[in-house]
């Protein structure tokens, strides 16, 4: 299979998760959409092998859409929790653990 030709002539990149900055050809790609087969028009984001290995490689099927929708960034732990909470049950109904 042939490389990206977007990635030519960057050899390292750095890992979303941990920030460590690695050589291209030891990172993993990573697709917010998760889909990382259809290649056009996107711009990819990486992960070191590390990390890569560390992630839960179950569908996240309406994570993304869900967590922008929270506007989860710049949150404290508790807030995000807590608004994750909630619109988890918005969107599906009552969760059945109690609080």
């Amino acid at each position: 299979m042939w490389g990206s030709r977007s990635n030519r002539g960057r050899d390292s990149v750095d890992c979303i998760a941990c920030g460590e900055t690695v050589r291209r050809s030891d990172a993993r790609e990573y697709d917010k959409e998760g889909d990382r087969w259809d290649r056009k028009g996107k711009e990819f984001e990486h992960l070191c092998k590390g990390c890569h290995t560390d992630l839960c490689h179950q569908p996240r099927d309406e994570l993304e859409d869900l967590l922008v929708d929270i506007d989860a960034g710049g949150m404290t732990e508790l807030e995000f929790l807590d608004a994750y909470w909630n619109a988890v049950e918005e969107r599906y109904g009552p969760l059945d653990h109690e609080r």
